[in-house]
């Protein structure tokens, strides 16, 4: 069983910056997919990036391509979301998901093909 933990959300303005963290309880293999999902109260969770492990592909939701990068660590069996110009509609609980396939395209995105799911961490975006 694999299990995910999240960090590094808080409280921050409007334009500011934000890094979060994912660490896999199980070492990084060659394969897998990594990605991170927000929640904000009332609303379905959104895809927000993620990352093939095999060749490092990364995929990213519309609304936030430009602002957001996703990244790894393997040593670390860590991944990481840099959040930059953040904006209050930023504001939700961040999750990590993980699935050992490497996903094609147009599954990357989509949550129902991740199996393993972190506690998540709240990101507050106000002045």
């Amino acid at each position: 069983q694999v299990q995910l933990v999240e960090s590094g959300g808080g409280l921050v303005q409007p334009g500011g910056s934000l890094r979060l963290s994912c660490q896999s309880s199980q070492r990084a293999s060659s394969s897998g997919t990594v990605g991170w999902f927000r929640q904000a109260p009332g609303k379905e969770r959104e895809f927000v990036a993620t990352i093939r492990r095999g060749d490092n592909k990364k995929y990213y939701g519309d609304s936030v391509k430009g602002r957001f990068t996703i990244s790894r660590n393997n040593r670390e069996n860590t991944v990481y979301l840099e959040m930059n110009n953040l904006r209050p509609e930023d504001s939700a609980t961040y999750y990590c998901a993980a699935t050992s396939s490497n996903l094609i395209l147009s599954s990357m995105g989509r949550k129902e093909y991740y199996n393993y799911w972190g506690q998540g961490t709240q990101v507050t975006v106000s002045s």
